[in-house]
């Protein structure tokens, strides 16, 4: 099902330098503390937990870019690179994160004027009748220039089962914007590997365009509890004695159900557990809860999943 467009800004994006404005660059050093690209990198490895072939891609492209900046101050050739790319990767993956992460180090090298990401999927740019489809997508296009156009199951674009269907136009659009304006524009398109190789051999003309492809793996079971505690710490919760290993427990048993979603499954169970807790407390009326109380995640909260009772996902 598709969600609606919705427009993400660079986080903590502080105003950078124009490289091409700068002093004199002589090497990899001057680049990287004029465009204070290697702070993003820094906490892209920081803040995201596992990932580790995607950090190394990001990091090789973002060496590219700064390469390329230093053949530039010496008057070699340093022909605008194609930079846009697809993500593949199972849903809570941090497809989009990375996405934002990396409309920052463009913006911060000189490659985008912006630094911002649009995130859509099929509905916001396919319209239902004929003369619909291309001002959805140029509203869509206008409102990216500059940044990064992220499409979310990029696959749905395209139903040759359909002979009225209107994705076609749009691609075809976005091939056109992909080509003569890639040094205004990023477009990201992502979704699960198997459909993403589908659609790029129905559709050559998109897939001659990517430069870079990034597979997300899932995430290990101890890299999901190392992220459920860092959710639980941003809302000022935390474990009980015994609560951490129950929610291993849950988490292993939960990964053998369908239509697990890593990060994403991770944040609703801890959220049913926050449910359940709350329940928990307001039974008892009349007590004062003391602030430790109030942050405890205990192990009734965990265990109280339907997981543990039959044999289905919650």
């Amino acid at each position: 099902m598709s969600t609606p467009l919705y427009h993400l800004p660079g986080s903590m994006q502080a105003p950078v330098p124009a490289l091409d404005e700068a002093p004199a660059l002589r090497s990899v050093a001057d680049v990287l503390a004029l465009s204070q690209v290697e702070e993003v990198m820094d906490e892209l490895g920081r803040d995201l937990i596992g990932l580790a072939p995607v950090k190394t891609r990001i990091r090789d492209i973002a060496a590219l870019l700064v390469i390329d900046k230093l053949r530039a101050a010496h008057g070699l050739t340093a022909q605008s690179p194609s930079l846009h790319m697809c993500f593949t990767g199972n849903p809570g993956t941090g497809k989009t994160t990375v996405a934002m992460r990396m409309a920052q180090i463009l913006h911060r090298l000189g490659y985008i004027r912006k630094g911002h990401l649009v995130a859509v999927t099929r509905d916001d740019l396919v319209g239902q009748y004929i003369g619909h489809t291309a001002p959805k997508t140029r509203e869509v296009l206008k409102k990216a220039m500059g940044g990064v156009l992220f499409i979310d199951e990029a696959y749905y674009l395209y139903r040759p089962e359909n002979e009225r269907d209107y994705g076609q136009e749009a691609i075809e659009i976005l091939l056109q914007v992909m080509e003569n304006h890639r040094d205004d524009l990023v477009v990201i398109l992502a979704g699960y590997g198997d459909r993403m190789d589908t659609f790029f051999q129905s559709n050559p003309g998109l897939s001659s365009r990517i430069a870079h492809h990034l597979a997300f793996p899932d995430y290990a079971v101890d890299e999901l509890l190392h992220i459920g505690e860092g959710m639980l710490t941003q809302q000022q919760y935390r474990f009980g004695v015994g609560a951490r290993e129950a929610f291993d427990d849950y988490l292993q048993r939960r990964l053998q159900q369908p239509h697990f979603a890593n990060a994403r499954s991770v944040r609703n169970a801890l959220d049913r557990a926050r449910l359940r807790q709350a329940t928990r407390l307001f039974a008892d009326r009349d007590k004062a809860w003391s602030r430790d109380e109030l942050c405890t995640i205990e192990v009734q909260d965990i265990r109280a999943s339907r997981l543990f009772a039959v044999n289905t996902s919650e």
